[in-house]
């Protein structure tokens, strides 16, 4: 079976497979090599993730192989809600930031003990245009104030940075990443959180860069079955044979 790669994460996760986005560009990118696997959960926060993990992902494998092909790699991508902050209309996902790192590490150790091997990258929450959520809220905001704030952000990205750092796996600063384009608010962004078309592209560059420097592309990936151009003109059916 083809080894498969996880997508773990909240809303950003979750709409990564529209057209478009970076979970289905990874997924094309990797399309005779690898399964890529959606699990985003609008809304979710770590608190919330490190609930459910158990039902999130398959149990491991036997030891004589069994089915389901090897879970190769998995981004952890939490933190936009976590950020929310307590006393604004969305206060009920905020988790604060002490936990927000103790859930990470915890989700870590989950998955390295499940799955030795795994490659894990967590992915930083992506800068807040405030302004550009106080036009697209999501339920009734009667301060008229934004739920979150790119300060906030912040201080939850530098704190899932350091997590990735004491559990020895990669991270993507995204929250850095996208401010380093001057316009970055209406380039990246489409209300103040969720992505652009260019936003996810960031974010697909970012994970193919991180996958490649822990080993992971189509260069040392094998297809599952022969190419098109491995196949004998004269004798088709002898390229399945082994």
């Amino acid at each position: 079976m083809r080894p498969k790669i996880y997508l773990f994460g909240d809303s950003i996760t979750e709409e990564s497979f529209s057209d478009g986005g970076w979970g289905s560009s990874l997924a094309n990118h990797f399309s005779r090599t690898g399964d890529v696997v959606l699990r985003g959960y609008s809304g979710y926060n770590t608190r919330w993730a490190l609930k459910v993990k158990e039902k999130v992902f398959p149990p491991p494998l036997p030891p004589d192989g069994g089915a389901g092909g090897d879970l190769l790699a998995v981004t952890v991508f939490f933190g936009a809600n976590d950020a929310c902050l307590p006393d604004r209309c969305s206060g009920f996902q905020h988790v604060p930031l002490e936990e927000y790192k103790h859930n990470l590490k915890a989700i870590v150790a989950f998955l390295k003990k499940q799955w030795p091997c795994t490659r894990i990258i967590l992915i930083t929450p992506p800068p807040i245009d405030e302004a550009g959520r106080l036009l697209h809220p999501y339920v009734e905001n009667p301060s008229d104030q934004p739920e979150r704030t790119n300060e906030a952000a912040g201080k939850y990205s530098k704190e899932c940075l350091a997590a990735a750092a004491e559990c020895d796996v990669s991270s993507i600063d995204l929250w850095t990443k996208m401010q380093q384009f001057p316009g970055w608010r209406n380039t990246y962004l489409r209300d103040g959180l969720h992505l652009t078309p260019d936003g996810n592209k960031v974010v697909f560059e970012e994970v193919i860069g991180r996958l490649k420097e822990l080993g992971i592309s189509l260069e040392t990936l094998l297809a599952d079955l022969p190419l098109l151009a491995e196949i004998d003109p004269n004798d088709p059916l002898k390229s399945f044979e082994n």
